[in-house]
């Protein structure tokens, strides 16, 4: 029986991220001798004090269905969380906590993209924003950076991309693919150009306690009175605190209406997340786990600067040092302006696993996630650089 597929289904486009982690995990399963660096996941376990909450929540039987958005505790853990390290004053029914930040970020397009409406998007970007763009109706408009500035948008840039139709802008600090981080003045200078518009801002921080260099994170929210009403915030456990697995999103937002619409919304698809993870989040969200993370945090210091050192000394290659997340957008244009084909061969010649720059909307570079030990690093690293003084385009 042939079945017809809907015509919104078809605007999405596989997440090349997990695509290109998948065929080096399949290549590795065959005998291949891969190194992967494609996968956006620290390769900590998650803290043992998070665990053992989960062991307690299994042992107290707390295992039963919860408010949609999550439990009062844990949204009045959020709030707190919110409130002690980003000076944000968002109340628990502020506040919805879904299958992941990708799945907060699913009811938010749903919930506010009408067919034909604008998204901003600074590029690279995250595979994911247009996709979900498109899907909603929307049409993503990418704003593209490059190493001068940082992979970082100007006030001018955001205010030539306005129309009559943006109805939002995408902020991603620090940011997949490129670690970059928004200052507060910055933000500031941005928040400007917004003023006495109806954009919402989507500001996605999942990074935000991995930052390196001493810089200290600003939320977008916390710049003044009109952002914290237009923004939305995005956050989540996954990467600062390694519980990817667990899948643990949340957004904030002080509108009622559309806190409520996104509440209706998740009823009807996924309703509340695992309530196990739920009460171990709380130990997370509550502090409990800060020194885990912190030691997470500097060994990514030390592998960013190991892997940023090391790319800017081969010849044909270079990378601005990022302040934060956990990865590279390496420069390739002297060498080729196809990331496709690079990374292609890259993977068939020397078995190492990155992820082409086109697939975050700005072709000549590719993702280097060094969320890896040192030693599959300088590994990896050694192979591209004997790749790049071999390759012939």
């Amino acid at each position: 029986m042939t079945i017809d597929l809907s015509k919104r289904i078809d605007t999405l486009s596989e997440s090349l991220t997990i695509a290109i982690a998948t065929l080096a995990r399949d290549l590795k399963k065959s005998g291949k001798d891969v190194v992967s660096f494609s996968a956006g996941e620290p390769d900590f376990d998650t803290p043992e004090i998070i665990k053992q909450s989960a062991i307690e929540a299994l042992n107290n039987g707390y295992t039963k269905y919860t408010d949609v958005s999550g439990s009062v505790d844990l949204r009045e853990a959020v709030a707190y969380k919110l409130k002690v390290e980003n000076n944000l004053d968002y109340k628990p029914s502020d506040i919805i906590v879904s299958v992941g930040a990708k799945h907060s970020l699913f009811n938010i397009f749903q919930a506010i993209i009408d067919d034909g409406d604008e998204v901003i998007i600074p590029a690279p970007y995250w595979v994911t924003y247009p996709e979900l763009a498109l899907y909603s109706g929307g049409v993503p408009v990418a704003i593209e950076t490059d190493d001068a500035s940082g992979f970082k948008i100007t006030p001018e840039q955001l205010k030539n991309a306005i129309t009559p139709k943006t109805k939002m802008l995408i902020l991603t600090s620090p940011s997949n693919p490129t670690g970059s981080v928004y200052t507060k003045n910055e933000l500031i200078a941005l928040s400007e150009v917004l003023k006495d518009t109806k954009i919402v801002v989507v500001s996605d921080e999942m990074y935000e306690k991995l930052t390196y260099d001493n810089l200290e994170f600003t939320a977008a929210a916390s710049i003044s009175e009109d952002m914290f009403n237009r923004t939305i915030t995005v956050n989540g456990l996954s990467k600062s605190v390694a519980m990817t697995g667990w899948r643990f999103g949340y957004l904030a937002s002080p509108n009622k209406e559309l806190v409520q619409a996104m509440v209706k919304l998740q009823g009807q698809s996924t309703s509340n997340i695992n309530s196990i993870t739920q009460y171990a989040a709380i130990t997370a969200l509550k502090g409990k786990a800060n020194d885990d993370i912190e030691t997470m945090r500097v060994e990514f210091e030390k592998r960013r600067n190991l892997a940023c050192d090391m790319f800017n000394a081969i010849d044909g290659l270079s990378v601005v040092r990022p302040n934060g997340a956990f990865y590279l957008y390496v420069n390739i244009k002297d060498v080729e302006q196809d990331s496709m084909k690079f990374c292609k061969e890259l993977l068939e010649n020397v078995g190492v696993a990155v992820v082409p720059g086109l697939g975050f909307g700005l072709d000549g570079y590719f993702r280097f996630s060094f969320a890896t030990s040192e030693a599959t690093i300088i590994d990896g690293i050694n192979r591209i650089e004997k790749f790049v003084k071999n390759y012939k385009g």
